[in-house]
């Protein structure tokens, strides 16, 4: 039986993590060899606009793979570069194994033929489950692969071995999460020089507008920089240089064409397409619409329902801590409101969302129709 990445404090050191990792997967990750970085021919880009996929629900808290697969193909319609599923803000930790795979499968087969890249999280509760994940995503055809460190291990070579014996199972690109503490600069260029597949980081944590020109400087431009809390800061990431950016899907049309715009050198219009979904958030956040309203609201899914009370409930590892942790560190996960990015001091509703809230929130959404293009 494989053994579980332990979050025990005792778990730090590399020679207790290189005990979890297991035979099979210590095997693997010494028998590393060096992928190509190059792109395979026919593959997505890696770069622009990737939001972490909402969850669906069934009314009975099944799975909804109907309205998982209606959310690709929302992307898709909406020029939407890539998306990755499930991490914080997709409640992965309440989800099963089979509801993992199952929703894996169910996204690939609905984004074929389409434009927008489909990134599986493969964190797990041990590297036995972590690498079933990641052959899972080659085998079905996933254009990428994103993983949170394992929780509560600190130590670098341990994080490296992790982050290894991943890349050595496949060569799909891998994202690696710098969440729910900043990964360190040596760290970093080393997985870059020696982790042929690791060429963006979704880096959340720290000091992230002064980490972007110091990975960026330390790989040579080599790995890519994916922003997310929340993507508040969209145009200063922008001008520093940021590749990508992680929100919510369900202004992702929004996003994705500032981004656009801005890499086409309008950035004037790339400013202003930002500063409508931020006056959209404001909306959200005064009514206090639960974070899946917008997307019932635009006819993907059917309903608002969440296991956000269940969250860390199955996991005894990779990063359970910071999947219980996110909202309220801004780390990932959005609050009810939609956006996520833990408030910063905005005010809150003052009541809860009710039927008027849902007219102010789809008024909005007529204000901003002229532009929305899922």
């Amino acid at each position: 039986m494989p053994r579980q990445i332990t979050t025990a404090p005792e778990a730090r050191g590399r020679r207790d993590f290189l005990k979890v990792l297991g035979g099979g997967a210590l095997a693997s990750a010494l028998v590393f060899n060096r992928l190509s970085a190059a792109a395979k021919p026919g593959s997505k880009p890696i770069h622009g606009l990737f939001p972490i996929g909402s969850t669906p629900f069934t009314d009975s808290d099944k799975l909804d793979l109907e309205c998982l697969a209606a959310e690709i193909k929302f992307l898709n319609r909406g020029g939407v570069h890539g998306v990755i599923w499930p991490q914080i803000a997709s409640e992965w930790t309440t989800l099963s194994k089979q509801e993992r795979l199952d929703g894996a499968e169910a996204m690939v087969a609905a984004g074929k033929g389409g434009k927008t890249a489909i990134t599986i999280g493969v964190q797990g509760p041990d590297m036995a489950t972590v690498l079933e994940y990641t052959k899972h995503a080659d085998k079905i055809g996933a254009d990428a692969i994103c993983s949170l460190p394992p929780a509560n291990v600190t130590d670098e070579n341990a994080l490296f071995d992790y982050y290894q014996a991943i890349g050595t199972a496949t060569d799909l690109p891998l994202f690696v999460q710098s969440q729910p503490i900043p990964l360190s600069m040596d760290l970093i260029a080393r997985m870059f020089k020696e982790i042929p597949s690791f060429r963006q980081i979704k880096d959340e944590a720290g000091d992230t507008l002064a980490r972007i020109t110091e990975i960026r400087t330390r790989t040579g431009d080599g790995v890519k920089v994916f922003c997310g809390n929340g993507v508040r800061d969209m145009i200063n990431e922008l001008l520093l240089g940021a590749q990508g950016f992680c929100p919510t899907v369900d202004l992702a049309d929004l996003y994705a064409q500032a981004y656009d715009l801005w890499y086409a050198g309008k950035r004037s219009e790339a400013f202003d397409m930002f500063a409508r979904v931020l006056c959209f958030e404001s909306v959200t956040q005064a009514v206090g619409a639960p974070g899946k309203y917008v997307l019932v609201a635009r006819g993907v899914f059917k309903n608002t329902r969440s296991r956000r009370g269940a969250m860390a409930t199955e996991m005894p590892g990779a990063n359970a801590t910071g999947a219980a942790g996110a909202a309220a560190r801004g780390g990932g996960m959005p609050p009810e409101g939609r956006g996520g990015g833990g408030g910063g001091g905005r005010r809150g509703p003052s009541k809860p969302f009710d039927a008027e809230g849902e007219k102010t929130v789809r008024a909005a959404l007529e204000l901003l129709k002229p532009h929305l293009r899922a």
